[in-house]
């Protein structure tokens, strides 16, 4: 291996990771905000893949709805959240970005109530709190949350991010670490309520 692939001691400073649950919407197809979907249920275990996966803080993201945060989280209210999506992963970055221990960002859904706190310590050990890495959680290869953003990339995501552009577009620009999850949870976001 050269010299030239091995990231720089600046990059592996060990900083802190944070975690945000983006909960924000009026879950339309859902036919409610998620935030609220089964009594709370979904959002507990969001904060606790998050908080119980290795995040040193955890912020939800909220809007259409505004509830008290599970234990060891704190809300994050988006003003601006019917902008869609990016409006919430805006706010998530400028309040990691706020704390400048911040090595990184685990973004999460929540929606997606089977993905614990395993597979968020795996794309966390994969990404090993470097701030240039970007990395994210993908099941049976599609990809899907939560993924890690290296504090490298804040001011650039920030840059693309906003209203109903997501981190998606970012992310399709950038180099991705993929990190295998699909054996412990399906990824899979729930969209619309079984009748």
């Amino acid at each position: 291996m050269s010299d030239s692939t091995v990231p720089s001691r600046a990059h592996r400073s060990p900083g802190q990771v944070l975690g945000a649950v983006l909960a924000a919407g009026a879950g339309t197809r859902y036919g409610m905000p998620k935030i609220l979907a089964d009594d709370g249920e979904w959002l507990e275990c969001a904060v606790a893949a998050l908080r119980d996966g290795g995040c040193a803080e955890v912020a939800v993201a909220m809007g259409a709805a505004v509830v008290e945060p599970p234990a060891g989280a704190e809300a994050l209210i988006v003003e601006d959240w019917a902008d869609g999506v990016g409006a919430s992963v805006s706010a998530a970055l400028r309040w990691a970005i706020a704390r400048p221990a911040a090595a990184g960002l685990a973004v999460h859904v929540v929606d997606t109530p089977d993905t614990g706190p395993e597979v968020t310590r795996r794309v966390l050990d994969a990404a090993s709190g470097d701030r240039g890495v970007l990395a994210r959680a993908v099941f049976d290869g599609r990809p899907g949350h939560p993924v890690y953003i290296g504090a490298d990339h804040f001011a650039s995501a920030l840059r693309v991010i906003g209203g109903d552009v997501g981190a998606q577009v970012y992310l399709r620009s950038q180099a991705v670490t993929p990190v295998e999850c699909g054996d412990l949870s399906t990824g899979e976001d729930i969209d619309e309520r079984f009748r």
